[in-house]
């Protein structure tokens, strides 16, 4: 696509070096994400020139814009193509201009009310990179939204079984002198801020901050650290230093350092929490160092060079705080690591620019913030900038939060609650960041084990929104999904679900996954990585097929209905029309498209299949329908022992049906044959080409690895890559492994060299090394694959 702002390199990077994140923008081009279903709003001048982008194809954005006084102001989108404009009603905005957002506006004054009529933009054939561009008449805030596009009037749901809506990209290049001014702006605040400070480059900042509040601190421009400190006010009245103790802080968390979730607190040397991380965007930071010292640039060899200890103790002399040659601090942004030889190596940062940690003062604080003055190592990229430092008062509400970006160069996109969170949360409190979305990890009323026993004697449902979800449609769709995956497409029947892995053309397996035929033209792939989309549309490309590729995973939600009665849940619940069948006549691998209760009843599409071993389904439906699909299968899951059931319960379920997991089982240099999934690629029925046939024909011949199945004799424990030896001799590594409730004793998949797994078939003599691999041994055996139910008897029951 050709955009109208193309982007520049930035300065940092040369031929030689690509930096993903800091290489897409031009400096003074700012760019923007509209979720699918949700809404973005930005505070623009006149004479700002914006583009709205559909990355993905057919995606309407809807556009209302108000004056600074509150009032609506639509003409002020001004210049333009007018032609691109439709006026549409704003009916289905309101819930978004009442809700989520009713907060916002009203600190700008402005009355939703007041907006009459919308415009909407793009959508209908608009294909992927299709844009729209503005130049604003006199400054507004404007407001996007991206609703779902099959009725392009409001935010009605879209089909369940049809193309789902996606995200929007928005561009902005400011005018005037606004557009003169540095060439990172920091980003929006995240809400009306009591206090937004810049910290200049190679200076530090105190401040005050009450118990409640929040403290936003913001890398400006990428890769820069941020040194900060936390004092207890109530210490400091008393002559006491009490800050924070990085040392005690990964003692009480069990982390490096703390991050949204369970294990968010800093600790000072009392053991008492001072702050609480609520969102992070970068998650790598360092507690091990020093903020650097005169000392350190002394032995560099640069003598009364600039240093944050200085910096901070010169910061902190109106609160009567002693001077100190090295203080130990948290050094946010600042990238270090420990090698295999046990030295700490520091490199460039992974922050990029506009990349934040958010944390909430559990007490009154007095905090010292740095912008590290670092030029002589490549920790802040070796050019020191400029940090930003927000605090929100304590009536503001934010969510924890984790960024994640499906490939380095992406918007972050931050995790959040799935539509069943209001279900969920009302069972536990301990939560996993999966991808972008929030996952019970367990459920305080039975925990991992009793849920896991639930799940193989009665049944359990499991909140698994996060699996990514792709739609593919056109009349290319076949030939696309036959060429990206080794299954023979061409015989998957409407209504069939089709396991296959995904491979580059080096046969590595980078993903797997079901793929659902929902017509003779469109196809679902259920998986989970996040690239899956990106992959897709470049294959289309590069085979000129006819396709639309729409990511789907914020506009379906879905849970896994799993166990030996989970048939007897669903089949008085789902309802289907004349003509389709009924949930008891259901076989595995097949789906329905029905309801939930009668015709009337929320939409749903419901899969047998699932990733525990047992007979099981996957029920998916729209995000506003989940409550009361959450609700119905609970209710009718009762007189049969239905309990929720989260990721650890999982983990063990899959791990004794020897199901495989990316990162684990399988990754970029692994293969399906090695991955113990070679039944999925059939080289011998499908005469075919696609992504990877080349390498896989001739790894089938000459394999090097096998997943093989362990059993530990003791009661030691075996964690991910351990190896496995025979003798001196290391043949293996583990790639999964737990204690096992069905075996009552520790069991492990392993990769082994396919020798060493021949001769060892029925001997005892592997071992996992421990340790250093080499002081604690631990005996297993070799057994067969998977763990339980070798012949599928359950899940085909």
């Amino acid at each position: 696509m050709t955009l109208l702002f193309p982007a520049l390199q930035s300065s940092g990077s040369t031929a030689a070096v690509r930096r993903p994140g800091f290489d897409n923008l031009e400096p003074r081009r700012e760019r923007y994400l509209v979720p699918a279903r949700g809404h973005l709003v930005l505070e623009l001048n006149s004479g700002d020139r914006l583009e709205i982008v559909d990355p993905e194809g057919q995606q309407a954005c809807h556009l209302t814009s108000f004056a600074t006084d509150g009032g609506w102001d639509p003409e002020a989108l001004g210049s333009g193509d007018p032609s691109a404009l439709r006026v549409v009603s704003t009916s289905g905005l309101q819930s978004v201009l009442n809700g989520p957002l009713a907060a916002t506006l009203q600190r700008r004054r402005i009355e939703p009310e007041a907006a009459a009529t919308a415009f909407a933009v793009l959508g209908g054939m608009t294909r992927p990179g299709d844009s729209v561009c503005f130049e604003l008449l006199r400054s507004s805030v404007v407001l996007f939204a991206a609703p779902p596009q099959a009725v392009d009037e409001n935010f009605s749901d879209a089909p369940i079984d049809g193309p789902q809506p996606s995200d929007l990209s928005v561009y902005v290049i400011r005018s005037g002198e606004a557009g003169q001014e540095a060439a990172f702006r920091p980003p929006p605040p995240l809400a009306e801020p009591r206090l937004d400070m810049m910290v200049p480059r190679r200076s530090g900042r105190a401040y005050e901050v009450k118990a409640g509040e929040y403290i936003q601190v913001v890398d400006i421009a990428g890769r820069q650290c941020s040194d900060f400190i936390a004092f207890s006010a109530r210490a400091l009245d008393k002559g006491l230093e009490r800050f924070i103790d990085s040392t005690v802080t990964r003692t009480m968390v069990g982390r490096t350092y703390p991050n949204p979730g369970l294990t968010d607190k800093f600790y000072d040397q009392d053991n008492q929490p001072l702050v609480q991380i609520i969102q992070d965007t970068c998650g790598r930071h360092d507690t091990y160092g020093l903020a650097c010292t005169a000392r350190v640039y002394e032995n560099k060899g640069f003598p009364g060079h600039v240093n944050c200890s200085t910096n901070i103790s010169e910061a902190m002399q109106p609160w009567d705080v002693a001077s100190r040659a090295a203080w130990p601090a948290i050094n946010y942004f600042f990238n270090t690591q420990v090698d295999a030889g046990n030295v700490i190596v520091s490199d460039e940062g992974w922050s990029l620019p506009g990349d934040y940690v958010l944390m909430k003062a559990l007490t009154d604080l007095v905090c010292v913030s740095t912008a590290c003055p670092d030029d002589t190592s490549p920790i802040n990229g070796w050019n020191p900038t400029d940090v930003q430092l927000r605090i929100y008062q304590e009536t503001e509400m934010f969510r924890k939060s984790i960024a994640f970006r499906a490939e380095p160069d992406s918007d972050a996109v931050m995790t959040k609650e799935t539509a069943f969170h209001t279900r969920t949360s009302a069972l536990t409190r301990d939560y996993r960041a999966a991808k972008d979305f929030w996952i019970p990890g367990s459920y305080t009323a039975s925990g991992a084990v009793a849920e896991y026993w639930a799940c193989r004697d009665s049944v359990t449902l499991q909140d698994m929104s996060q699996l990514g979800k792709v739609d593919v449609t056109g009349p290319g769709a076949e030939a696309l999904m036959d060429y990206a995956l080794p299954r023979d497409v061409r015989r998957a029947a409407v209504g069939q679900v089709v396991y296959s892995p995904m491979c580059r053309s080096t046969g590595a397996m980078f993903d797997d996954g079901t793929l659902f035929r929902l017509s003779p033209e469109g196809f679902r792939w259920m998986a989970g990585d996040a690239q899956a989309a990106a992959w897709l549309r470049e294959l289309a490309a590069s085979l000129e097929l006819d396709v639309q590729i729409r990511t789907a995973t914020s506009s379906l939600c879905n849970l896994a209905v799993q166990g030996p009665r989970s048939r007897d849940v669903l089949s008085s619940l789902i309802w289907t029309g004349e003509g389709h069948p009924r949930l008891d006549e259901l076989k595995w691998f097949r789906f329905l498209v029905g309801r939930i209760g009668d015709f009337n009843g929320p939409a749903v599409l419901v899969s047998r299949s699932g990733f525990t071993g047992e007979l099981g389904y996957e029920v998916f439906t729209a995000p506003e329908d989940a409550p009361a699909v959450w609700d119905a299968i609970m209710e009718a899951g009762q007189p049969h022992g239905l309990v929720p059931m989260g990721l650890d319960a999982l983990d063990l379920l899959r791990i004794e049906a020897a199901l495989p997991v990316a990162g684990h089982e399988f990754d970029d240099s692994i293969d399906p044959f090695e991955a113990g999934v070679g039944f999925a690629v059939p080289l011998k029925s499908k005469d075919r080409d696609f992504v990877g046939r080349e390498a896989l024909l001739r790894n089938a011949s000459a394999q090097r690895n096998q997943l093989i199945g362990l059993v530990v004799s003791g009661q030691d424990c075996p964690r991910h890559g351990d190896p496995v030896f025979r003798g001196r001799t290391q043949v293996g590594v583990v790639t999964s492994a737990c204690r096992s409730p069905h075996l009552g004793h520790p069991i492990a998949m392993a990769r082994v060299a396919v020798e060493a797994a021949i001769a060892e078939r029925d001997q005892a003599d592997f071992e996992i090394g421990q340790l250093d691999g080499q002081l604690k041994r631990l005996a297993v055996k070799q057994v067969p694959l998977p763990f339980y139910d070798p012949q599928k008897l359950r899940p085909r029951a």
